[in-house]
C-alpha cells in the first residue's frame, strides 16, 4: 500500500444526483474535501435532496455534459483538485434501447470533460486526479470459467453499455499517456443499497418480495435468469473505494472494485425471500431474461487492496436488509 495520501482538496463530481452520487457527496466531506461541486442534469430525478443533511455545503450546477460551454464553465468554476466522473447511462437495457445516446453520453461527453479538465490544468496550474468509473461488464464472457477476474484479463464487451465503458477507459488512458492527465480507472462490479432504482437486480427482487410478504405461500413471483453469478458490494463500500483511489490510486492504472465473492442470482433470491419473510414461489419471466447475460462476473480486488487501505465492511445481507428497510418506508 502506498504511504502517500493525496488530499482531496476541491472535488468535482459528475452525475452527482444519481444513486452513487447520493452516497458519495457526504462521504467526500467526511474524508476532508475542502469544497464539492456537484453536477446534474436539470431533469435528472436523482436523490440530491437525500444528501442535503450530509453534504449541506455542496455546490450544485445543473446542465448537460454534452454542452461544450457548460463543461468549460464548470471546469473553470470548480477549479478541481479531484474529479469523480460518475455521469453515464448506467442501465444495460436503457443503453441497448438507444445506443447513439449511450455512446454520446458515456464516451463523447467523457472525451469533452477530459479535454476541458486538461485545458484548465494547463491554464490554472492545478493538476487534478480524475477517477473514471467503469464497469465489470467490460470483461464480457471470459475463458477463465468462473475464476476471479484480474485487471489484465482480456476485455470482450457483449453489450452496448459495456462497449461504451471500455471505450471510455481507452480514451482516458490515452489522455494519461499522451497528456499526463492523472486518470485513475475503477472497474466496478455489482453494487447496491438504499436509493437504487428497482430496474436493477437487487432492489427489483427486494421490491417484489416485500410486496408479496403477506401473500399466500406459493404465490408466483416473476424473476429473470437465476444462473448468472455476480460479485456484490454495498454502495457505501464502493464509495469508500472510490475515495481511496482518488487518494492513493496510481494514475494510468485500472482497479477492480469488487468483493471477490460470487453469488448466483438464485442464491441472492433465496436470501432476499428469507430476509423479507416472503413465501412466494419464483417463476421465470422471459421478459426479464437478458439474451446476452454474462454467466460469471467476479472480480479479484487484490490490486485495489494493495494500493489502498480499502476493505469491504458490509455484507450481502446488509445490502438486502437496507433495501428491505427502504422499501418498507
Amino acid at each position: 500500500m502506498s504511504t502517500d495520501v493525496r488530499p482531496l482538496g476541491r472535488v468535482l463530481v459528475t452525475g452527482a444526483a444519481g444513486f452513487v452520487g447520493g452516497w458519495l457527496l457526504p462521504a467526500l466531506w467526511k474524508a476532508g474535501a475542502s469544497a464539492v461541486t456537484a453536477l446534474a442534469t436539470e431533469t435528472e430525478p436523482g436523490n440530491a435532496s437525500s444528501t442535503a443533511d450530509g453534504a449541506p455545503d455542496t455546490r450544485w450546477m445543473l446542465g448537460d455534459l454534452r454542452d461544450d460551454a457548460y463543461v468549460a464553465h464548470v471546469a473553470r468554476e470548480a477549479a478541481a483538485d479531484t474529479v469523480v466522473h460518475l455521469a453515464a447511462v448506467s442501465h444495460v437495457p436503457t443503453a441497448a434501447a438507444d445506443p447513439a445516446a449511450a455512446w454520446d453520453i458515456n464516451v463523447t461527453a467523457t472525451a469533452r470533460l477530459l479535454h476541458v479538465v486538461r485545458q484548465q490544468r494547463d491554464a490554472q496550474g492545478r493538476d487534478p486526479v480524475v477517477l473514471l468509473v467503469g464497469s465489470a461488464e467490460q470483461y464480457g464472457r471470459h475463458p477463465s470459467h468462473g475464476e476471479r477476474l484480474h485487471e489484465d484479463d482480456v476485455q470482450a464487451p457483449r453489450t452496448v453499455y459495456a462497449a461504451t465503458k471500455a471505450a471510455q477507459e481507452v480514451l482516458a488512458l490515452q489522455q494519461w499517456r499522451a497528456e499526463a492527465l492523472k486518470v485513475v480507472v475503477a472497474r466496478s462490479f455489482n453494487h447496491s443499497g438504499a436509493g437504487q432504482a428497482p430496474r436493477f437486480l437487487l432492489p427489483a427482487l427486494v421490491q417484489r418480495a416485500v410486496q408479496l410478504r403477506d401473500a399466500a405461500p406459493g404465490t408466483p413471483m416473476a424473476v429473470g435468469n437465476r444462473t448468472p453469478i455476480r460479485d456484490f458490494l454495498h454502495v457505501s463500500d464502493v464509495v469508500a473505494a472510490y475515495i481511496s483511489l482518488c487518494q492513493r490510486g496510481t494514475p494510468g492504472e485500472a482497479y477492480n472494485v469488487a468483493s471477490g465473492t460470487g453469488w448466483s442470482v438464485q442464491q441472492v433470491l433465496d436470501r432476499v425471500l428469507a430476509r423479507a419473510g416472503s413465501h412466494a414461489t419464483p417463476v421465470e419471466d422471459p421478459a426479464l431474461v437478458r439474451p446476452v447475460d454474462v454467466p460469471v462476473l467476479v472480480g479479484n480486488p487484490n490490486k485495489l487492496q494493495r494500493a489502498t487501505d480499502w476493505r469491504p465492511l458490509r455484507t450481502l445481507d446488509d445490502i438486502i436488509d437496507d433495501l428491505i428497510h427502504a422499501e418498507a418506508h
